[in-house]
C-alpha cells in the first residue's frame, strides 16, 4: 500500500518542520502540505522542505484536506495534524489493519504529552474516542482512497468535520482502533483549558446527539 499523508495547516512554523523531518526520513511514499493561509512563515516553510509537496487552499480543515487529497497519489490516506506524533510503526500498523476483513479506515490511541494540575484531564480525549467509538482528527485517521471518494470526501463545516467524517466512513465498515499511541501536543489544552474541554468534550457530544451546528457554534463562540 502506498500511503499519502495529508497535513492540513494554519500558523504551524513552530511544528512543522520537526513533522515533516519525522516523514521524511521514514521513506514514505508522499507528504502534502495544504496551507490555509498561513501568516507565520509556514508556507513558506512547506516550500522549501524537500519532504513534501506544498499547496493552498481556502482556510477550513474541511477543504484543507480535499484540495490535498485531490493531489494524492496513494492508495491510503492518512489525515495528520502538525502537533501530531505518530509511532516508529505506523506505517506497517496501518497496512496491517487496512488489511483485516471488513475494515475501511483506522485511528491510533492518544496521548497528549504536557504536565502540571490539569494534566490527568489531557487524556479525556482518548476515552471519549474509545466510548463514542468515533475517532477524532487528533488520531491520525486513516483510510483507503476509494472509501474517501465514497463518502464525498471530507465535509466543508466550521467545526467537526472530523467526526462527520468518522460517521460517514463507519456507515460503511469498520474502523479499527489502533493499539498504538500517536503524541498529541498538550498546547491548546493548556493555553485554554475551559474551551478545550467544551470543544473535544461537550459540544461533540451535544453534536452526536443532534444538536443543531449552528447553536454549537454559537456556543463555542461564547467560551473562545
Amino acid at each position: 500500500m502506498r500511503i499519502s499523508v495529508l497535513l492540513p495547516v494554519l500558523d504551524e512554523a513552530k511544528q512543522l518542520p520537526m513533522r515533516l523531518e519525522e516523514l521524511g526520513r521514514q521513506g514514505l511514499h508522499e507528504t502534502i502540505v495544504c496551507d490555509g493561509g498561513s501568516r507565520d512563515g509556514s508556507w513558506e516553510l512547506a516550500q522549501a522542505s524537500p519532504f513534501c509537496k506544498s499547496i493552498q487552499a481556502p482556510r477550513g480543515r474541511g477543504q484543507q484536506i480535499n484540495a490535498a487529497a485531490a493531489q494524492a497519489t496513494g492508495d491510503v490516506l492518512l489525515i495528520l495534524h502538525a502537533d501530531v506524533r505518530l509511532p516508529a510503526d505506523w506505517m506497517v500498523r496501518v497496512q496491517r489493519t487496512l488489511s483485516e476483513p471488513g475494515v475501511v479506515a483506522g485511528a491510533f490511541k492518544t496521548w497528549h504529552t504536557g504536565h502540571g494540575a490539569l494534566a490527568p484531564l489531557f487524556h479525556l480525549a482518548d476515552f471519549r474516542s474509545r466510548l463514542s467509538g468515533l475517532p477524532y482528527g487528533d488520531q491520525a485517521f486513516f483510510l483507503l482512497r476509494e472509501t474517501f471518494v465514497a463518502v464525498g470526501g471530507c465535509p466543508h463545516q466550521a467545526l467537526f468535520e472530523d467526526l462527520e467524517l468518522s460517521k460517514r466512513v463507519r456507515a460503511l465498515g469498520q474502523i479499527s482502533r489502533v493499539p498504538a499511541r500517536v503524541q498529541v501536543s498538550a498546547r491548546r489544552f493548556q493555553a485554554a483549558p475551559l474551551k478545550y474541554l467544551m470543544l473535544m468534550n461537550t459540544l461533540p457530544a451535544l453534536y452526536r446527539v443532534g444538536v443543531p451546528l449552528a447553536l454549537i457554534d454559537r456556543l463555542y463562540g461564547w467560551v473562545r
